[in-house]
């Protein structure tokens, strides 16, 4: 399934849904405990971008690269398989 926030983001979220045959549900307003992967994953993205950090100054094979480390790093939630694993069911 996939649990969003209201943000105006996933204003296509129907399209979404339909492409991935796969449930799409609103978190509720202040309830981050809702979307527990989405929110230990910014902490992940954290550990690379502190907070206060200017966006505009990071490049785009810069936020490739934590992309990548991230989509490679495994997770508890997944069995301690890597999010590149469990999308593409790679054993």
């Amino acid at each position: 399934t996939i649990t969003s926030d209201n943000g105006k983001e996933f204003a296509q979220h129907k399209k979404v849904k339909q492409k991935l045959f796969s449930p799409f549900f609103f978190a509720d307003a202040y309830a981050s405990w809702q979307r527990g992967t989405n929110e230990n994953t910014n902490g992940l993205i954290r550990e690379y971008l502190p907070k206060g950090c200017d966006f505009r100054q990071v490049s785009d094979n810069e936020i490739q690269d934590i992309e990548n480390k991230l989509n490679n790093r495994p997770r508890k939630r997944l069995g301690f398989k890597t999010p590149m694993q469990a999308f593409y069911n790679i054993n």
